[in-house]
């Protein structure tokens, strides 16, 4: 087995391919050590105490490293993690999968959105997912939907895509003009 690794447009962030399926579907996000305990493969990234971020995506592992640290050292100690991890079969998550694990409070709740503007949110949410997301995934992030209010939308960054220098052109540039194109309510978008 061989684990490949990408550059992201974030330099404290590698994408790791095991050339094999990470998730099923979706992506988790792994911000701290606490929620890595959930998954003996993110726990065992974090124990290397130069970690600061991890996400499994459909067929990768982002991994972020501390503020200082050079990724040639760090990058074998990875892929070390990551090819035992998946050559010994062990599960991706304590319990099996993530069906039964909760997902943390300030990554479950959305913004309340108003049930009148339920068209324009499902808009949003198709566009996100069809076109934004995918191309994300490719750079090793992955964003999520948070809410909408009188114009704004809300936006999660995950991964790669969290504290990357280009972020914020992204967004505005890239996710904002897309969605001012196809849903002339929207106004703005904004990271929480």
């Amino acid at each position: 087995m061989m684990i490949e690794t990408e550059v992201t447009p974030n330099p404290a962030t590698l994408k790791f391919l095991p050339g094999r399926q990470v998730m099923a579907s979706g992506t988790r996000d792994f911000p701290t050590p606490e929620a890595a305990e959930l998954s003996p493969l993110a726990d065992a990234l974090f124990g290397l105490g130069d970690v600061t971020g991890v996400l499994f995506g459909q067929d990768f592992v982002a991994v972020t490293a501390a503020p200082g640290v050079s990724w040639p050292e760090l990058k074998g100690d990875v892929v070390t993690i990551i090819l035992e991890h998946f050559l010994t079969e062990q599960p991706l998550f304590r319990g099996g999968d993530a069906s039964g694990i909760a997902i943390p409070a300030d990554e479950a709740e959305d913004f309340a959105d108003d049930p009148a503007d339920a068209d324009i949110v499902d808009q949003i949410r198709e566009l996100i997912d069809t076109r934004v997301r995918p191309a994300v995934a490719n750079d090793g992030g992955d964003i999520i939907y948070r809410g909408f209010d009188k114009g704004t939308v809300f936006l999660r960054m995950q991964g790669a895509c969290s504290g990357c220098p280009s972020s914020t052109a992204t967004l505005k540039n890239g996710i904002e003009t897309l969605l001012k194109h196809y849903v002339p309510e929207v106004t703005e978008v904004r990271a929480v």
